[in-house]
Order: C-alpha cells, then sequence, then structure tokens
C-alpha cells in the first residue's frame, strides 16, 4: 500500500455534525496539501446546525455563511450522510474502524438550568425551545407556547435572549417576509403578550448583547423598549471596567443602553424593559407559572471580574411564561468521555482525552470542545487549530491499515434500515422549501417534520 494522504491512499477523516465547526474542519482538511475524504454525518436530514436553525428568521445576512458551507459540500472528496444519529445508528467504534481520524463537532444541544423551585412549572422554557420552534426544527415542532398571557420574562442578557425578545416584540407584519416557520406565525399572530422583561443577575456594564443587536430595539412598530436611567448608574469598579482599554466593546453596548434609555416617543402596544441586578429566586404557581420571585443582587470583586451576589431583598412578579437563556451545554455521546461539571468532551488541543491520555483517532472542535462562546466566524479557527492537531498525529498511523471510509458506513446503515440522506437529496429539499416560500413573499418555508423531507425525496 502506498504512502498515506496521498492520491492512491487517502487519509478518511469522519465529521460528526454538520454545524459551522464541522464545515470549517472540512474545508480545513480539504484544503490542505494531503489527499483527504471526508464523510459528514448529521442527525437531521438538514445540514447547517444552528445557522439554519439557531438564527433568527430577521437576521437572514448571517445565514449567508451557508453559501460557504454548500460550496465546500460540492468538493468530490466530500460525502454527506445525514439523518444519522451516531451513538445510535452507527457507534463511535464504527466510524474509527472505518475512518482514520474521527472530528466531533456536534455542538452544545442542551441548556443550562437556572436550580431553583418551580423551575419544570408548565410556562417555563427554554430559549431553545422558542429559537428551534420558530425556526422550524423539527425536534420541536410540536412543542407549544402560551402566549395568551400579558407578562413574558426572558432571564438573561445575551444575544439569544435579545432574540427571543425581539420575535416576542415584533407585529407579525415585521416577520411575514422572513424564513419564520409558518406555525410559529400563526401562534404569534394571536399572542396577548404586553410586557417583555428581560433580566440580568449582573449590571449593565457586564451585559452579553452585542452593538448590533441592542439597535435592533430602537424602531420596533408594537413596542417601546424601556431602560429605567437609575439602573444604568454604575459602581465604581463597573466604570472602571468602561474605561479600560481593553473593554472597548463593551463600553459601545453601554452607550447602546444609554441611547435606549433616552428614547422618548409614544406608548405601544407592548413594552420591552431591559433590568438588571436580579436573579430569579422561585418560579410559583399552582398548576403552571403564575409568578417569579426575585431576588435583588450587588456586584462585588475588582474591576473585570465582579461576580453578582444576592442581597436577600426580593419581590415577585406576575408572569404567565418564562424563557431560560443563560448558555447552552453539551450532551454526552455514546462512546465517548465527558465532562458533565464543563457539559465538555474532554480534550487538550482537540485531541480528546480520557484520564489524560489522548484517545487516538478522535478529536472534537467547536462548542462541545470549548463551551458556548463566540460567533458562526469563531469556529473556523478553532477548527483550523484541531485540523492542525489532526496533521501533527498523522505519523502516529499505520499506512497498512485498510479503511472502507463513507462506503463502509453507508453499508452498514443499510444494513440496518437506516435511510441516509446524500448531499444531493438535500438539495432537493432545500429547492423545494425556496418554492414553497415565493408564493409567500418568503426566503422559503420550512419542512419541519422529517418525514415530509423523506417523503419528498
Amino acid at each position: 500500500m502506498s504512502e498515506l494522504a496521498t492520491e492512491n491512499n487517502p487519509l478518511l477523516v469522519a465529521i460528526v455534525g454538520s454545524g459551522p465547526s464541522g464545515f470549517y474542519a472540512c474545508e480545513a482538511l480539504l484544503k490542505s496539501d494531503l489527499a483527504v475524504k471526508v464523510t459528514m454525518l448529521e442527525r437531521l436530514p438538514s445540514p447547517y446546525g444552528l445557522v439554519r436553525s439557531g438564527v433568527a428568521p430577521d437576521h437572514p445576512k448571517l445565514k449567508q455563511a451557508i453559501q460557504v458551507y454548500a460550496k465546500i459540500a460540492e468538493d468530490e472528496n466530500f460525502r454527506l450522510l445525514a439523518n444519522v444519529t451516531v451513538g445510535k445508528d452507527i457507534s463511535v467504534a464504527e466510524l474509527l474502524d472505518t475512518h482514520h481520524f474521527v472530528i466531533f463537532a456536534n455542538g452544545a444541544e442542551s441548556d443550562r438550568k437556572l436550580g431553583i423551585p418551580g423551575e419544570d412549572l408548565p410556562g417555563s422554557h427554554t430559549a431553545t425551545e422558542f429559537v428551534g420552534w420558530y425556526n422550524g426544527h423539527p425536534d420541536y415542532r410540536e412543542t407549544t407556547f402560551d402566549l395568551s398571557h400579558h407578562t413574558a420574562v426572558i432571564i438573561g442578557q445575551g444575544n439569544v435572549a435579545a432574540d427571543v425578545a425581539r420575535i416576542l416584540s415584533k407585529s407579525v407584519d415585521e416577520l411575514r417576509h422572513t424564513d419564520i416557520a409558518e406555525h410559529a406565525l400563526d401562534v404569534l399572530s394571536e399572542s396577548k403578550i404586553k410586557e417583555i422583561h428581560v433580566v440580568g443577575r449582573r449590571g449593565p456594564a457586564q451585559v452579553k448583547f452585542t452593538p448590533k443587536e441592542l439597535r435592533e430595539f430602537e424602531n420596533l412598530e408594537l413596542c417601546q423598549t424601556i431602560i429605567d436611567p437609575a439602573e444604568l448608574i454604575l459602581n465604581p469598579e463597573s466604570g472602571a471596567e468602561l474605561e479600560d482599554k481593553s473593554n472597548s466593546g463593551q463600553r459601545k453596548i453601554y452607550q447602546q443602553l444609554s441611547k435606549l434609555a433616552d428614547i422618548q416617543g409614544p406608548s405601544k402596544a407592548r413594552s420591552c424593559q431591559f433590568t438588571f441586578l436580579k436573579s430569579p429566586s422561585k418560579l410559583l404557581g399552582s398548576e403552571r407559572l403564575e409568578r417569579i420571585e426575585f431576588e435583588r443582587n450587588a456586584l462585588s470583586g475588582e474591576a473585570l471580574s465582579q461576580s453578582a451576589r444576592g442581597t436577600g431583598d426580593t419581590f415577585e412578579l406576575n408572569a404567565g411564561l418564562l424563557f431560560r437563556s443563560i448558555g447552552y451545554r453539551g450532551v454526552a455521546m455514546p462512546g465517548l468521555p465527558f465532562d458533565n461539571n464543563k457539559g465538555l468532551i474532554p480534550n487538550i488541543e482537540g485531541r480528546i482525552v480520557e484520564n489524560g491520555e489522548h484517545l487516538t483517532g478522535l478529536y472534537v472542535t467547536g462548542w462541545i470542545k470549548r463551551g458556548p462562546t463566540g460567533i458562526i466566524g469563531t469556529n473556523r479557527a478553532d477548527s483550523v487549530a484541531t485540523v492542525q492537531s489532526l496533521m501533527e498525529d498523522l505519523k502516529t498511523l499505520d499506512a497498512e491499515i485498510d479503511k472502507s471510509g463513507a462506503d463502509g458506513v453507508c453499508n452498514l446503515l443499510l444494513s440496518r434500515n437506516v435511510r441516509y440522506v446524500s448531499f444531493e437529496e438535500w438539495k432537493k429539499i432545500d429547492q423545494s422549501e425556496i418554492d414553497r416560500g415565493q408564493p409567500k413573499e418568503k426566503p422559503r418555508e420550512k419542512f419541519t417534520y422529517i418525514r415530509e423531507m423523506l417523503e419528498l425525496i
């Protein structure tokens, strides 16, 4: 057999997950000077991960990254096997038997919990559920949200919390020509929500929104944005944080909050209030959520490392709907080690480790590697770094070991009656969604049931 990673004996790499980190890892492999064939496995029939199902429908520019991924997928050395669940339809060991290396890019699929009494009352939801629901994710197609209540509360002050608040704040006309799922638009059109509260445990100098996200709250058709100027008064340490040269981004966010607080205008049908230094301590209600108990917080510690501490001062707010948006966390994969405290696959420079030892051939990238941080583009450098570690380990492989690659995986799936979806088949689904959207002047009308996608092909 010829030398490994040459035309006659290509390097075979499986990538689990088809979101940004998976495609950027694929890109780095295919652009290398080596002969590489990539098999990408995806749980859903549709690729692109959170770019398809996590980006808000009124942010179409952020979805343009899909064009980059689609171009990568056209490479002759790329194979997509979608509608395949690793750990169920095929094992990690079988992927390693058929490929020289396996990279896990399966993201952070779950949410952090508040850990307070009443968290599981009906009416209390994760932001992930709501985002997946309005984006047409099949996992959340049957999830229901009761928008008949007057007040909704969002816990968290990052961009996902802003997305949830904005979708609740907007009129149906503002959303109608986006790719929002039709079932979500129907429910939102009947919404009775009048007040939206976006609550953060720390102060306005520590929020995790971006200025761009906040600017979108300046001119909503039906909703006025409220920030109490008194809540923007900073303690000395927070003032010092904003003066720090390394913290210019946070200073811009604070300036945008101040601008929102200054906006004066006629009252509107809805209000969205941003409020700080409060944490939910208890969710209350007999059969469903009726009230939320909050504790007021105070900041302690030095500038740039302050934490929020409860003061013991509590109050209640009547609310029938709550979304927690306090961060994602990974989910364990059968056949791999998992750090339950951090919600990550343990790794050193992208090499999956167990008890400090690298598990030969196994790598990780993206949120399941480093945690849910950064924006879409952040994943490129992260994936390139993991691929660099993989390339450094090439010398440890035996070129004489024969691997069957994507063909071997397909044979296993066929023997188990698993209907995998190729990229060519996905393109048929994709075009059908676009065609379905045209009569409604939408970019697309997504299929929201897996069976619909499979029936089409």
